[in-house]
């Protein structure tokens, strides 16, 4: 910018120092894609950001920013200076916002989460990640991206569509995955997809983190003897809800119901953590073929029917059902 241009903006009032932004309360604006000079402005005037249209004009066109406001939802400065506006409309820094998914949820309940704490209705997400694009993008033989929604706290644009949201999550699921993991599957014998079927299972079933990998050693104990994995987390997953078990739910007609049906699932039943994936991987070496949850929430393994037999017996008891 010229000497002579900054002095008569100067004279307009249209730049010098404003003040800290930091300081000053937001309210959130969308500029639609497309949307003239002359729109923005106005509406900016109508919602009081600025004082007046005319000006904020002659502003973007002497600094020569008329074509450089980008379309998105901004947090806006009540009472920033029309040169504090602009930038921020010609920076691309959209307003966003946080999702916090955690672990194990099943793909119905993302879809509730993200609807709760982003307005996007929950159909949409469901939609999305059932999209046979996005699964084939992911190499997987699935219906949906279930498993593959990385649970954690996600920024998000604000205004994303469903179809960004979900693919951000599985974008982070595939930036998380590490190439030591292929690798060692190859070594177990099994694929991506039934790591993250088995670290989805592991996922549901443990209360507390130090079990995850005794846990694992449990279910490839099992599918190495050919015995069903009998995992509860499979049974509310056929059910479609979390809710208490009873002895007719086991009996669940479902391809995911490990009660019925031998090895694992066709796919995941949640969306596993980290942690779970590393246990699905390096399971320890043990002996035992049976798990049984304790009052604690910790779990009680076992080497045969029998010994799990007495746990059963003797936590029910502690819990005043014996």
């Amino acid at each position: 910018m010229t000497k002579e241009i900054g002095f008569a903006l100067l004279i307009l009032g249209i730049v010098g120092c404003g003040p800290d932004l930091s300081q000053l309360p937001t309210i959130r604006m969308e500029i639609a894609r497309g949307m003239p000079l002359g729109a923005v402005a106005e509406s900016l005037e109508a919602r009081q950001f600025i004082t007046s249209a005319s000006k904020f004009k002659l502003y973007a066109r002497i600094t020569g920013n008329a074509g450089a406001i980008q379309a998105g939802i901004y947090e806006l400065p009540v009472g920033a200076t029309n040169g504090q506006i602009l930038r921020l409309l010609t920076s691309g820094q959209v307003a966003s916002d946080r999702l916090s998914i955690p672990e194990g949820l099943m793909l119905s309940e993302v879809a509730d989460a993200v609807e709760s704490q982003l307005g996007v209705p929950a159909e949409s997400i469901w939609a999305a990640a059932h999209d046979p694009s996005r699964i084939q993008a992911l190499g997987i033989d699935a219906p949906n991206l279930e498993g593959y929604l990385y649970p954690s706290t996600h920024v998000i644009r604000a205004g994303a569509s469903a179809g960004e949201i979900v693919d951000q999550m599985t974008n982070e699921f595939l930036a998380r995955w590490r190439p030591s993991w292929d690798e060692r599957a190859r070594q177990l014998g099994l694929t991506r997809h039934e790591v993250v079927t088995l670290a989805s299972i592991i996922e549901g079933e443990v209360g507390y983190k130090p079990d995850g990998p005794y846990i694992s050693s449990v279910y490839h104990n099992r599918l190495r003897a050919g015995m069903r994995l009998q995992a509860d987390p499979t049974v509310i997953y056929a059910l479609g809800r979390r809710r208490r078990l009873f002895e007719r739910d086991y009996l669940t007609r479902s391809p995911y119901n490990t009660y019925v049906v031998d090895g694992l699932p066709p796919a995941p039943i949640g969306q596993p953590s980290e942690a779970s994936i590393e246990a699905a991987l390096y399971p320890e070496r043990t002996d035992f073929f049976y798990i049984v949850a304790d009052t604690s929430g910790k779990h009680v393994f076992s080497r045969t029917y029998g010994e799990h037999l007495t746990a059963v017996r003797r936590i029910r008891v502690a819990q005043g059902r014996g």
